[in-house]
């Protein structure tokens, strides 16, 4: 069972996102991947998450964004996360700006951990009082912290 402890390392988020668009933001995070060496073809992960992105916004409420993509060149689930100081509009259906930004890319035949990431950030960031939290922190230390302890109760 994936659970974001499993699957979020520090050298993986990042406080604050310099970006203030979606694009901008999703491409930082996919590049922050590619430099920690999680992700070979920035670009080809970009094309997967942004044609996602493009069907539907990943914007899920609550000042939250969920991108997320299939990519044949990743071998095994990756994820980034970012703060963004400045709120990003996502197009949410709340329309809330967006003050943070999940991603998760996993290879097209890992259906399983794909949804399994999904679940574990729902469980975590649904709960409000560990968003509020997490909206709270002032570092990538404090923020994984707050993910990484909590398991969504």
């Amino acid at each position: 069972m994936i659970t974001l402890n499993s699957l979020l390392q520090l050298d993986c988020i990042k406080h604050p996102l310099e970006s203030t668009d979606p694009r901008g933001a999703i491409n930082e995070l996919i590049n922050l991947l590619h430099e920690q060496g999680h992700v070979q073809d920035p670009e080809d992960v970009a094309n997967a998450v942004w044609k996602r992105e493009l069907q539907r916004t990943t914007g899920i409420g609550e000042g939250l964004a969920v991108p997320h993509g299939r990519c044949p060149s990743l071998e095994r689930v990756v994820a980034a996360v970012g703060y963004a100081a400045i709120p990003i509009d996502f197009k949410s259906s709340d329309d809330k700006p967006v003050e943070m930004i999940v991603l998760i890319v996993s290879p097209p035949d890992n259906t399983t951990e794909h949804v399994q990431a999904l679940s574990a950030i729902s469980r975590v960031l649904g709960n409000p009082a560990t968003r509020k939290e997490a909206f709270n922190s002032d570092s990538a230390e404090s923020l994984h912290d707050v993910l990484c302890s909590s398991n969504g109760d």
